[in-house]
């Protein structure tokens, strides 16, 4: 009869287990090191708790960010560093830097960046939305047309609810390039549901090359499109872009094509853009 091997347990540090146990893997990855760090420093055994509670929040945070990164969906990696301020002078770098700092997005309101196209609305939106991210805001970046598809699908397989639900849980639904591209026949029922649903509850930033008395024509029913302005105006911050398109300024500046002369009409995409009210930039909240 053969005798069964005797396997030879592991002691186990009950340091480490209690460490697993409270999910605190940024301490139990990094204790030797961390504990080491503090020794070095001569830190007291209150100082040597506060840098162990640091690092572990710090890689709690880390994880976090890069989670709600990739469930944002963002087409590309854009930051406000990276926005050329001096040439789009239209632009308020005070008012993008409140913005940034992402208080409408906790009150559940709405921003609308409108302007023609290459203009920087589409950087704008994403380097908000990665603030929202880093504030602690969960964010969905979507198209217009890829939405309001979405939406219509949803609809026709009887889950337009589920799909309104989950449209409904990030604190901001980032809607880039409204007006860009012909939506579905009843894209302003649906996009009317949608807004509804979110309205005073979660933030939305819509970025457009139409303006807003031309909504009746992109949504192809002015009644529905009133409807849906009057409640993302209610409480809404409109930017309006007025200055030319990176592409086409590189373009001139490496002689593709010619720059405008004085008896040229208006740039592509400006001729129907017209501040919200008044001759400038505004801001509206209530």
């Amino acid at each position: 009869m053969t005798r069964a091997k005797k396997t030879t347990e592991v002691p186990t540090d009950p340091l480490d287990a209690m460490l697993a146990r409270l999910q605190l893997s940024g301490i139990r990855d990094q204790l030797d090191n961390l504990l080491d760090e503090a020794a070095r420093a001569n830190l007291s055994a209150r100082e040597t708790l506060i840098l162990l509670c640091e690092r572990e929040i710090a890689r709690k945070d880390h994880r976090r960010i890069d989670m709600a990164l990739k469930l944002a969906h963002f087409p590309a990696v854009k930051e406000l560093a990276g926005f050329d301020f001096e040439a789009q002078p239209s632009i308020d770098p005070k008012q993008i830097r409140d913005l940034a700092a992402s208080r409408w997005i906790a009150n559940g309101e709405n921003v609308l960046l409108l302007g023609p196209p290459g203009v920087g609305k589409t950087h704008l939106s994403i380097a908000l939305g990665r603030e929202a991210i880093l504030a602690g805001y969960t964010v969905q970046f979507t198209t217009a047309t890829t939405l309001v598809a979405g939406l219509a699908k949803a609809h026709g397989e009887r889950r337009l609810d589920e799909k309104l639900l989950a449209l409904s849980k990030p604190k901001l639904l980032i809607v880039d390039e409204l007006g860009y591209l012909p939506l579905e026949p009843d894209a302003a029922h649906l996009f009317f549901q949608l807004v509804s649903r979110r309205y005073e509850t979660g933030a939305m930033l819509i970025t457009s090359n139409r303006s807003v008395a031309e909504w009746g024509t992109v949504f192809a029913d002015p009644v529905v499109a009133t409807a849906i302005l009057d409640r993302l105006l209610h409480h809404s911050h409109v930017l309006t872009i007025r200055g030319d398109s990176y592409r086409l300024r590189a373009k001139r500046k490496s002689g593709l094509i010619r720059p405008p002369t004085a008896g040229d009409g208006p740039p592509v995409g400006s001729a129907s853009l017209h501040p919200v009210t008044g001759g400038s930039n505004h801001q509206t909240t209530s």
